[in-house]
């Protein structure tokens, strides 16, 4: 598998935040984005996931697994800073809809909604109502999302935010195997994440592109 970025270029309004942005990851490879608050992390992601356009460059995406013509974008999971669950349904419900919703890529199966939500220390309370939980409960339910579907490519923004010591080490436990076994990890942080051969891109937002740099 292969994910690439080449000559990437994208504005926040009328101001271009980065330029030229270049990088290659392959299976089991991970980059961290780290940069100030404004220095472009979040775009960087948002366009690599497909849901912003660049204002040049392109992403691509090779898997010899993929079917013909798939889009980089439909390889990824994106975890923004909204957790992108219902607040009146329950757990188990949410999860549900988002195993159906996205299906499996080929080449890997999603584990069992209740599977999952023991992996991240919360297979008790799946019948709870989303809106009950704790700010650190929602977001270690939000990352249960990416297990109930399965996609090679984790796209994660602060995964860690809201979250107490103990529930950063199951989250990096849980990215450990994800990359072990094939999967390939873009981040944004301004916490380590406790990954040993994982790059590092630094993004130096509006004042690095008047300079001619990132």
């Amino acid at each position: 598998m292969r994910l690439t970025a080449d000559g990437l270029a994208a504005r926040r309004g009328e101001d271009l935040i980065f330029k030229d942005i270049c990088f290659d990851l392959k299976t089991g490879e991970s980059l961290v984005l780290t940069g100030r608050n404004g220095s472009g992390k979040s775009t960087l992601l948002r366009v690599m996931a497909g849901l912003l356009r660049p204002e040049s460059g392109r992403v691509e995406w090779y898997s010899e697994s993929a079917e013909s013509g798939m889009r980089a974008a439909e390889a990824c999971h994106y975890l923004g800073h909204r957790n992108a669950m219902k607040a009146e349904l329950s757990v188990a419900e949410n999860l549900t809809f988002w195993k159906d919703f996205f299906g499996d890529v080929r080449g890997g199966h999603g584990l069992p909604v209740y599977q999952a939500a023991e992996l991240v220390g919360l297979g008790s309370i799946v019948h709870l109502p989303f809106g009950y939980l704790s700010a650190g409960q929602q977001r270690r339910m939000a990352f249960a999302k990416l297990l109930v579907a399965y996609r090679p490519v984790w796209i994660l923004d602060e995964p860690t935010a809201a979250l107490d010591v103990n529930a950063e080490g199951v989250f990096t436990t849980l990215i450990k195997a994800h990359l072990s076994e094939g999967g390939i990890l873009l981040a944004a942080t301004h916490q380590p994440l406790g990954l040993e051969n994982a790059r590092e891109l630094r993004m130096t937002g509006f004042s690095g592109v008047g300079e001619g740099r990132w």
